[in-house]
């Protein structure tokens, strides 16, 4: 019986869930910070830094398949790539915030580090 596949199914269908990460991860890379849920925010630095770690290595179609806008797309190769290329890993940050008055949900702010 396999109990963990290595992800978080946030209750979407696959589909939904690869669209909402590469929408997620083209506005965190062209934003620097987006705000939203702990557990998304956990997921989408798994996104994003291997679409860094990519662009680091010039897979230019492997960026494309996650990073759809053509303005984001030449922001991780001509600034963000090279501010990381002496980087191992961690180019992402998530700060806590607390819960949302709503629905009382865990909220973060996720952010690339300097």
């Amino acid at each position: 019986m396999i109990k963990n596949l290595g992800h978080r199914k946030l209750s979407k269908t696959g589909s939904h869930r690869r669209a909402m990460f590469s929408n997620m991860a083209t506005s965190l890379l062209l934003h620097e910070k987006i705000k939203t849920t702990v557990p998304k925010a956990k997921e989408l630095r798994r996104v994003v830094e291997g679409v860094i770690n990519d662009a680091k290595l010039g897979r230019r179609l492997s960026v494309r398949k996650i990073i759809k806008s053509k303005d984001v797309y030449h922001k991780v190769f001509d600034v963000i790539a090279p501010r990381y290329k002496d980087r191992k890993g961690g180019c992402t940050r998530i700060l806590l915030l607390g819960s949302r008055k709503g629905d009382a949900t865990e909220v973060a702010l996720i952010k690339l580090v300097d």
